[in-house]
């Protein structure tokens, strides 16, 4: 399964996208918000996003509700280093919101897990 990964911090997203391998799946990496909608408008194959809440230019919520907005229904994944918790409640329709911090290659498998499974999570 191809997933997404969006973050302007190289080394998390490389981070993010190991820890996905390391599950099985394929990560796909994009720098910001404009290279994430470039990807997943030419990529219909790609079945999760998993992107950072602070970029410049586009953030994490902005590319969320675009992806809403286009019609394509797939789990999104928010990671912020502000209290996740606040960010579900403002935006429930997220798949789950993670704490990004060093427990990202604890908490992410399973959440990912959980919500690829169809169980959501946060």
């Amino acid at each position: 399964m191809r997933i997404l990964v969006v973050d302007d911090d190289a080394m998390a997203a490389e981070l993010a996208g190991a820890v996905i391998e390391e599950m099985g799946h394929e990560a796909v990496l994009a720098g910001d918000a404009g290279e994430a909608r470039a990807r997943l408008e030419a990529d219909p194959g790609i079945r999760a996003v998993v992107s950072d809440l602070h970029m410049p230019g586009q953030s994490g919520l902005e590319l969320f509700a675009w992806l809403g907005e286009s019609g394509r229904a797939v789990p999104f994944i928010l990671l912020t280093g502000d209290d996740p918790a606040a960010f579900r409640l403002r935006e429930p329709r997220l798949a789950a919101c993670l704490l990004k911090d060093f427990t990202l290659e604890e908490t992410l498998p399973e959440v990912l897990g959980a919500v690829l499974g169809g169980r959501g999570g946060c």
